[in-house]
């Protein structure tokens, strides 16, 4: 049973077979790198873009429970270690990239949460969510999905802990500190409301995020049938030790999401890169896009950015050596 919902509800292998027999009947080659690489690209793009719609559904849906103001109220009920995971957590059901985070971060610090549990939530919230789960599930099934979301959980939570024990408020813009956060009352909305709102948060995030997939599965399709595998062997390889740090440092300027990366990840993964190096650049993409530092560099001043940077660096590039081991011995 669980096979079959791997491969053929969340993997659609019968997606693949339709696309393929499709293109044959139309005369294309699909042993060909040409024809090899408009499958792959038609493929997961439907693919992505279905497993998408339902998963934005889905979140956005529970994301209506949990609007910034009642967040706060939760995370505002813990303290010390158990108020940064609960923001870990939150940041699950949150927005899925970088930029979009910090605005929210924003709120959280000027109604006074502590820095370690906003910036949990901070580091959480790009780096893993619902939909990654699924997604990773389909590609590379429920124990290397699981783990990779457990491990995106550690580094929030360690990342905020080390942030608060530096005691580093005062690395917070002073507009930040200084401001209000305002107080709006939770309307309760009905259910029809919720689910217009989440259809409407489809159509928002499928706009925005869409573009980023047609360039992601691009490149995967042109990883997959146009580089040779002994490239990607010796550059991403077990053979290179610092396969894991290449990666890292070439994902964190990129700006992407989880679902612009995944095809890249798939094709690099099949053609002979280790598994930490690739869940090391999904990481990296994610949590360190270039575009959400010169936003949070708005908000927090030089220390603080660096070592919100730096802990981003270090646990990411210690995971993928991690899965790196966990690959060696188990799979």
């Amino acid at each position: 049973m669980w096979n079959f919902i791997q491969n053929q509800i969340l993997g659609m292998k019968w997606l693949n077979t339709l696309i393929k027999n499709l293109l044959i009947f139309l005369g294309v080659d699909t042993n060909s790198r040409l024809g090899g690489s408009i499958n792959f690209f038609l493929y997961d793009v439907i693919k992505i873009t279905i497993l998408l719609f339902v998963l934005i559904l889905i979140i956005s849906y529970i994301q209506s429970y949990f609007p910034p103001e009642r967040s706060k109220r939760i995370m505002s009920r813990f303290k010390g270690l158990w108020a940064r995971i609960i923001a870990a957590l939150l940041g699950t059901v949150t927005p899925f990239c970088s930029c979009s985070s910090i605005p929210i971060f924003m709120g959280f610090t000027q109604a006074g949460l502590p820095l370690g549990v906003t910036f949990s939530f901070l580091i959480s919230s790009p780096m893993v969510d619902l939909g990654s789960l699924v997604l990773l599930m389909s590609i590379f099934g429920w124990k290397i999905a699981v783990a990779y979301v457990l491990f995106g959980l550690v580094i929030a939570v360690v990342g905020g802990t080390i942030i608060e024990k530096l005691h580093l408020e005062n690395e917070v813009a002073d507009f930040i500190k200084n401001g209000k956060s305002n107080e709006v009352s939770e309307e309760k909305i009905s259910q029809k409301q919720r689910i217009n709102l989440a259809l409407r948060s489809v159509l928002e995030t499928l706009k925005k995020v869409f573009p980023y997939i047609i360039v992601g599965v691009a490149i995967g399709a042109f990883i997959h049938n146009w580089i040779p595998q002994n490239w990607i062997e010796t550059v991403l390889g077990k053979n290179n030790p610092l396969g894991v740090v290449l990666a890292t440092v070439l994902g964190a300027p990129m700006y992407a999401d989880i679902f612009g990366c995944i095809p890249i990840a798939e094709s690099l993964l099949a053609k002979g890169a280790m598994l930490g190096v690739v869940l090391s650049f999904m990481m990296a993409v994610t949590t360190l896009s270039l575009p959400s530092l010169v936003m949070l560099k708005k908000v927090v001043k030089g220390k603080l950015l660096f070592v919100f940077i730096a802990i981003c660096v270090i646990g990411i590039i210690l995971v993928g050596y991690l899965f790196n081991a966990l690959q060696v011995l188990f799979i």
